[in-house]
């Protein structure tokens, strides 16, 4: 399938196409729901977004490699490393990096800005030196590099019509990665990280002292529920965007929007009890919503 891919995208230089398929296979093995919801694009679309998955994926593993035995200024200092070189390289027509070859390779197919590049090299060095936001708008800085701008990179791929879709892939972005972070609490803690606002925590009498005993005690519930809201309520704003995409894109956002948000409801079918289980979107749900989507696209094609 890959390279059917690689053909409809008119890539054809051996040393890219070898960039691209590394991209693809990071993320069919990290990324699932990323994945899955991929395979609903046109096949010529397909290799940009795996590119684009790729960078980002290798990046979070220089940072948050629990096997790796180098220290957090050590992972700053690779980190710095490789993300320096890839942004001088980023005006040239290639790199010799694996990774970089289909990443610069997409992002002068598609104007993609270097800022989005930087705001999200900057978020995975906060990793390395931030343990926790007191207000939503300190972790906002947060999630814009390492969310908001995946949903801005891939905007001019899903070739909008209007660009309020830039604004409203912000709005999607955010609502994943805050998803994330509600069903994450415990890995986080694990990474000596807390990606919830202190402060919003404190209304509920929830301190990082009491996330860290591990247990859903009434008051954390109520915390994450308050969490949830604001990922239903981005969502909710975020879906007006999916239109303003080419109708080829539209299923695949689509149903990237149901099943990463999808993950608040898996948090509440499971109680909130986000230290013992992982809420998961179930293989049925994904189906449900994936196939009819494929049939969509088909019928546009």
């Amino acid at each position: 399938m890959s390279s059917r891919d690689l053909d409809a995208a008119g890539i054809t230089d051996p040393a890219l196409r070898k960039s691209y398929e590394l991209c693809r296979q990071l993320n069919a093995k990290h990324g699932k729901t990323y994945y899955l919801a991929t395979l609903l694009l046109p096949p010529e679309k397909r290799p940009y977004v795996h590119a684009l998955y790729g960078f980002a994926r290798y990046a979070d593993e220089i940072v948050d490699d629990l096997a790796s035995k180098l220290t957090d200024a050590q992972k700053a200092e690779q980190l710095a490393h490789w993300g320096n070189a890839f942004l001088a390289q980023y005006d040239q027509p290639t790199s010799d990096d694996p990774i970089c070859a289909a990443v610069l390779d997409t992002v002068h197919r598609w104007n993609i800005p270097r800022e989005h590049f930087e705001a999200f090299l900057h978020s995975m060095t906060m990793d390395l030196t931030v343990t926790e936001y007191n207000t939503f708008d300190d972790l906002y800085e947060y999630v814009y590099g390492s969310a908001a701008v995946i949903g801005l990179q891939m905007v001019p791929i899903l070739e909008p019509n209007d660009a309020a879709a830039y604004t409203h892939a912000t709005e999607l972005g955010v609502a994943f990665q805050l998803a994330n972070f509600i069903r994450d609490v415990d890995e986080d803690l694990e990474r000596g990280r807390v990606y919830l606002p202190m402060s919003e925590l404190a209304k509920h009498g929830v301190t990082r002292e009491v996330l860290e005993q591990r247990i859903a005690t009434p008051a954390v519930k109520a915390a994450l529920r308050e969490q949830i809201t604001r990922v239903r309520d981005l969502e909710e704003k975020s879906r007006a965007g999916i239109s303003m995409l080419s109708p080829e894109a539209r299923p695949c956002i689509e149903t990237a929007r149901v099943l990463y948000c999808g993950i608040v409801d898996a948090v509440e079918d499971i109680d909130y009890e986000v230290f013992t289980k992982r809420a998961t979107v179930s293989l049925a749900r994904r189906l449900r919503v994936a196939l009819p989507a494929w049939v969509r696209t088909q019928a546009l094609r």
